[in-house]
Order: C-alpha cells, then sequence, then structure tokens
C-alpha cells in the first residue's frame, strides 16, 4: 500500500480518518481556516471551550463532522510553530496514526501543516509522515491470536506533490524499522542464530544483495575463538552473516554496520537474575539494526559501498559453557581472561570487528545493546558512543541529529584501558565496575586496528519497557535512521 500524495482540499478528501494538525495558537489561516468554514466554526468552538489546546501530541477525534467528505475528523497538536522540529512532530504523527491504527480496514489521509519552522522543513515532515504510516501500523502482538495493530488500506498526504520523493524515503525507513523490531520481538524460541541468518538471507535475496552466512566449521577455520566460545554453551549453532551493497564506484571506500546478535542471553555461568533475563531476546538488537539498515540502504539505492556484518550467537549454561578462567584467543591473536560471561557481547564482536577489518573497509560502525553501565549514565531513551576517530563521531553525531535520534559521546581516556590489564592474558573481558560502558568501548577497539571506529551502545534505547501514545512498547528500532543517514551523507577514505 503505497503512500499517496496530492494538494486536494482537506475538506473534499474521503477518508475514514482525516488527521489535521494544530498549534497551540487558536488563530487559523489558510487551509485551516477553510476546514474551520466547511465545518461550521468547529476547530474555533473546540478552541473556545477548551477542549482543544493544540499542544504538542494533544488528540481531539470528532466523529461524523459536518462539512467534510471525512468520516471523522483527528485534531493533533504541534505546540509552538516556532519551536517545531522533527523530533517533536515525529512525536505528534506517530501519536495520530496509532491512535487510529487500532482497527481493520481504515484509510487515512493526514494534512501536512501549511506553515513549518526552519527547523522543520516539508521534506522531513513528509519523510516523517512516510515512516510514521508505517511503524504505527505494527506491534509486538506478533504472536498474539488477536491482532491489536493493522495496516491501512490507504493513506493519503494531501501536501504538494514535489513531496512524494521524502514521503516515500520515509516508507521505506518505516519499512526497514519493523523488519528490525519484528526481529527483535520474536520470542528466542522462533529466532535462533540458524534463523535470524536464514531470515537475513531471504531478505538478500529479495534485493539482489549477496549474502555469506558462515556456520560453525567456518567460523573455526576463521580463528573466531572468542565468538565460538560464547556459543559452545547452547545447542544453537552459531552464525556469522556478510551482506555486500555495492552501490558506490569500484573502490570507493566501503562502509561496515557490524553489529551484536546475541539472540538470547542468560549471562552464562555469570547467570542473570530472572527480571535481568525476562528482555534478553532483544540482545541481538544491534544484528537486528544492521540488516534492517542495509535493506533501506539498497531499497534507496544510496551511492555507497556498505557491508554489513551479525555475529549471532546464543549465550546459555551447559555441560559445555565457556568458563570464568577460560582464556579466548580472538582471531587478531589477542588473547583474552574471561572474569564475566555475561560480557559476552563484547567476545562476540571482537571477532566480527576483526574480520570486517582483515575483509577490507575504510569506516566502521558497530551497534550493541552491551552494557546496563551505559543505561545507568544516559538513561532509556539516549545512545552512548565512544570512538577513536573524532571526526568520525562528529560525522556519525550529524547524522543523528539529523535523523532526530538522541546520542551522546562518552570519553575514551587512555586511563581506561588499564582497567582491562590482566595478569595471565593480553586483556580481561571486563573492567571492574566503574566506567563499565566505556571500559566495554575500550575492549572494543583492540579489534579495529586504527580504523576510524565509532561503537553505539544502544542498550536503553532499543528496547521500550512499556507502550506510550508515540510508542510501542518492546523494539524501537533506534538508530536505524542514524546508519540510514550516515550512509546517504557518504564517506572518504581515512587520510
Amino acid at each position: 500500500m503505497p503512500l499517496e500524495i496530492s494538494s486536494h482540499v482537506w475538506s473534499e478528501i474521503d477518508a475514514d480518518w482525516l488527521i489535521v494538525c494544530v498549534s497551540d495558537s487558536s488563530e487559523f489561516s489558510g487551509a485551516l481556516s477553510d476546514l474551520n468554514q466547511s465545518t461550521g466554526g468547529l476547530l474555533k468552538r473546540l478552541f473556545d471551550q477548551k477542549d482543544a489546546t493544540g499542544k504538542l501530541a494533544e488528540l481531539v477525534p470528532v466523529h461524523a463532522p459536518n462539512g467534510i467528505k471525512a468520516k471523522r475528523l483527528l485534531l493533533v497538536g504541534i505546540g509552538a510553530v516556532d519551536s517545531l522540529d522533527r523530533v517533536k512532530f515525529e512525536k505528534a504523527a506517530m501519536s495520530a496514526l496509532r491512535n487510529v491504527a487500532t482497527k481493520k480496514e481504515v484509510s487515512v489521509a493526514f494534512a501536512l501543516p501549511e506553515q513549518l519552522d526552519p527547523n522543520l522543513s516539508a521534506n522531513t515532515a513528509a519523510e516523517v509522515i512516510g515512516t510514521a504510516s508505517r511503524v504505527a501500523t505494527a506491534g509486538q502482538d506478533l504472536l498474539k491470536s488477536e491482532a491489536t495493530r493493522f495496516e491501512f488500506v490507504r493513506v493519503h498526504l494531501i501536501a504538494n506533490p514535489d513531496l512524494a520523493d521524502a514521503a516515500r524515503r520515509g516508507e521505506v525507513l518505516g519499512e526497514a524499522i519493523n523488519l528490525t523490531r519484528e526481529l527483535i520481538n520474536l520470542p528466542p524460541q522462533h529466532l535462533t542464530p540458524e534463523s535470524f541468518a536464514e531470515r537475513a538471507r531471504e531478505v538478500s535475496a529479495g534485493l539482489g544483495l549477496s549474502c555469506d552466512v558462515m556456520d560453525r566449521d567456518r567460523l573455526v577455520v576463521e580463528r573466531m575463538g572468542s565468538l565460538l566460545a560464547v556459543a559452545q554453551g547452547s545447542v544453537e549453532p552459531p552464525r556469522v552473516v556478510v551482506i555486500d551493497y555495492k552501490g558506490g564506484a569500484a573502490g570507493a571506500p566501503t562502509l561496515a554496520l557490524v553489529g551484536k546478535g546475541v539472540t538470547f542471553d542468560s549471562g552464562g555461568l555469570s547467570i542473570k537474575p530472572t527480571d535481568g533475563m525476562l528482555t534478553m531476546k532483544c540482545d541481538m538488537a544491534g544484528a537486528a539494526t544492521v540488516l534492517g539498515a542495509i535493506t533501506a540502504i539498497a531499497k534507496l539505492k544510496l551511492p555507497i559501498n556498505v557491508t554489513a556484518y551479525m555475529g549471532l550467537v546464543e549465550n546459555m549454561i551447559s555441560g559445555s559453557s565457556y568458563k570464568l578462567g577460560d582464556i579466548l584467543k580472538a582471531r587478531n591473536g589477542v588473547t583474552i581472561e574471561v572474569q564475566n560471561t555475561d560480557a559476552e557481547g563484547r567476545l562476540v564482536l571482537a571477532d566480527v570487528l576483526s574480520y570486517a577489518v582483515d575483509r577490507g573497509v575504510d569506516r566502521i560502525v558497530d551497534l550493541a545493546t552491551l552494557t546496563g553501565a551505559c543505561v545507568v549514565a544516559l538513561g532509556e531513551e539516549v545512545v552512548g558512543s565512544m570512538t577513536n576517530n573524532q571526526a568520525w563521531c562528529d560525522q556519525v553525531s550529524t547524522a543523528a541529529k539529523q535523523a532526530g535520534e538522541l546520542m551522546w559521546q562518552l570519553p575514551m581516556f587512555d586511563l581506561y584501558t588499564d582497567l582491562l590489564k590482566s595478569d595471565v592474558a593480553d586483556c580481561r573481558n571486563i573492567g571492574g565496575r566503574w566506567g563499565g560502558a566505556i571500559t566495554a568501548g575500550k575492549f572494543l577497539e583492540k579489534f579495529v586496528s586504527g580504523k576510524p571506529w565509532v561503537h553505539l551502545d544502544i542498550a536503553g534505547p532499543a528496547f521500550a519497557s512499556s507502550n506510550k501514545p508515540h510508542r510501542e512498547g518492546g523494539a524501537t528500532g533506534v538508530m536505524l535512521r542514524t546508519l540510514v543517514e550516515l550512509a546517504a551523507g557518504g564517506i572518504e577514505a581515512p587520510a
């Protein structure tokens, strides 16, 4: 169901819902004034009676309004126009579309505001609506007997037809976010390393992308001893998936997107308590985000070379589990003393990062639900970033800002490396209680061979604990838009 776009008169659009944005000003002009007149002064009465205020994400439904073809009218507040930005508009659009996506066979017309602040271009607003029209219709009810959210039968964006490309880009992003969310929301008995890899193969084939799936025997040949150690306690065999997208010229710089894919994390012998294990189906969010991002990059035909790497394992307990005190040898020869089997994601990423470097890459971004310490530091809404190259991190930060996603850089002082010293190996896999998110980043830095690299710890925002009007609980697809924005901006080979 592609989104339709035209500049029809609002009152003439035939739909189940007409969604109209209103600011916190009670003054109506242009199409809003016309709509107010068509409905016999309805908008003015609602504001005069304080039934509508226009505050951000406020929803005021009107059933069977007079004077318009739409069966229902939904006013959604956007707050003050002079401070409206992408983040605020997305909250309003998502709230509105989620509100009307709870019934089957619904058609929607969404009127793009005529007046936008310079912080929110019409192209960006159209993209936001395109994304929201997809994301709002998908929930975490994948295995419920009865669905609670439904795709729209039609979405009509009332706006200048010149914005069609932006709206379509938004739809592509929404579809990719939903792929990511679906994978994360699937329970662990349905999503194993093997089934994840098969899904990646299917998605790649549909887009004409090459997809290499490495099984345990290949991983042994590739000397991925660190990753294999994490996997050895599970009956589910590990996989590493590599997908190439060649949108740039031959020999042009390559961007590597690397994702942690622990499809379930019990903590291993350093077992998690029940409360800490309940959401551990989401510990593969980094890999799911990487897969979603490369599908969007391919659909948008971005002129860049990108390779997605996904390290897929289960971290379980058995007689063959790796143990505290074990010394692992990673692909690049670094030996690692295991002091906590619940610090497993970095052990998976170590080998995958090293493989990406050896295969040839110019810039790297890795994503992982890596540490609870990052959630303690930044909360559940903000991604932590770490880097060995400030200029590259600045580019990623700019992409995040343009995509409307929250990211904060953490320091990478050399003193944090000292916390990883081991008496019996080249390093240990944890740095102790303090600075846990950063010492995890310093550990990963040992496996990128000096290539410009940014590590994104998405442990907080990747999985929402509850529903909100503008957001479904469960998987969020955080940072997917940032990765696509980064790829759209292009990269240069390191000097």
